[in-house]
């Protein structure tokens, strides 16, 4: 009988972690959007914005290109991979025109305090918001660096050089690719011709997307991380600018890039089936007319984002519908819990998000609350 009960009792928990946690997940990859807007993901191009020549210079074009009489026609030829792909595989959190909320909860609204925010669950304020200052706090890829499960197979590929900061680079010992950093591999002549072609651009300090996506790609195929953050920032770019044609059509190349990332990982048998992606912003944008160039305390919506996750453990309900509010801060402990909370020092703070898994088998599975979301600290 105490052979029984203890059978028992072990046959519950398997299916219990199996429903709560996230068993499948081995490799977990982060991608942000800089600054992209909700209002994109959700109704496509702004027709406040699509045929306003002060911020297209071609407006027949963009309309050709991503204009269509309803929003749900619209976001498709904006973002196809989201739309078609994510919407029946994963889950999409932000349309606010449902109720269904996802914010930001730092002050400043802007790209340092939002980083800081995804990745340490911290919401406390900086006296240089986005400058090139060593974070104090911990960061959950730090956190999963010190664990023993995935010490040296985390990695970071971003646009924006400001990151080895953000992430203390210095301090948490991170393989931190930023700006125009060369990847120093020139034992694969692709990782080599990618460095040559880095070297003929102008030094700046928010690196070309695909490049950063091509750097980011070959280390996948060589290294094989199991945790990596690629950060995207032009789109940020193209809106201080006054561009929206670019920040559309560079929306639009991301999406691409992500489909193509989805499709590498699904085709090599080390990621294929155990892989989830996480896809977020760091903060939003200026939702009127004449304010969606900017962000900050200032700019009303800026504080509006929107978060999407696809993967083997996710209840594929596409578009949530229900109404619901998560924040930006909640998404560290979600990543670590994603990836089943390895033992470690830095675990970040705030409740983690919670994923409804995928159905089990009839009378054995035990899945949390449909509604996926559990509220925050």
């Amino acid at each position: 009988m105490k052979h029984f009960l203890t059978s028992l009792a072990a046959l519950l928990l398997f299916y219990s972690v199996e429903a709560q946690g996230h068993a499948r997940t081995k490799h977990l990859f982060v991608i942000t959007i800089d600054g992209f807007r909700w209002q994109e993901v959700f109704t496509g191009a702004d027709p406040s914005l699509v045929a306003n020549e002060e911020y297209v210079r071609d407006t027949a074009l963009m309309r050709s290109l991503y204009w269509d009489s309803t929003a749900g026609l619209r976001r498709k030829k904006l973002l196809p991979f989201f739309w078609g792909t994510i919407a029946v595989q994963g889950r999409l959190y932000g349309n606010r025109l449902l109720g269904n909320k996802v914010n930001v909860r730092n002050w400043y609204k802007i790209s340092y305090p939002g980083y800081n925010e995804i990745f340490t669950g911290h919401t406390d304020a900086f006296s240089s918001p986005n400058l090139p200052v060593n974070n104090k706090h911990v960061n959950v890829l730090e956190y999963l660096n010190r664990s023993e499960e995935y010490k040296g197979k985390v990695a970071v590929f971003t646009s924006w050089n400001v990151f080895p900061y953000i992430l203390n680079e210095s301090r948490s010992g991170l393989p931190v690719n930023s700006g125009y950093e060369r990847l120093n591999e020139d034992q694969y002549p692709e990782a080599g011709l990618i460095d040559s072609v880095q070297n003929t651009m102008r030094p700046g300090k928010t690196r070309h997307d695909m490049l950063t996506y091509l750097t980011a790609r070959e280390y996948i195929r060589e290294h094989h991380p199991s945790v990596l953050f690629l950060g995207f920032g032009e789109t940020d770019e193209c809106a201080h600018s006054g561009r929206y044609d670019l920040y559309l059509q560079q929306a639009s190349d991301l999406d691409r890039m992500i489909s193509d990332l989805w499709y590498y990982v699904q085709t090599d048998p080390y990621y294929k089936d155990s892989t989830t992606f996480l896809i977020t912003t760091d903060h939003g944008r200026g939702w009127k007319t004449n304010k969606w160039t900017t962000h900050g305390f200032w700019a009303e919506g800026s504080g509006d984002i929107w978060m999407a996750v696809l993967g083997p453990d996710i209840r594929p309900e596409g578009e949530l519908r229900a109404k619901g509010q998560v924040y930006q801060k909640q998404i560290a402990a979600t990543i670590a819990t994603l990836l089943g909370d390895p033992p470690a020092p830095g675990h970040p703070p705030g409740k983690a998000i919670g994923f409804p898994a995928r159905p089990r088998p009839a009378g054995l599975a035990l899945t949390p609350a449909p509604d996926g979301f559990s509220a925050a600290r």
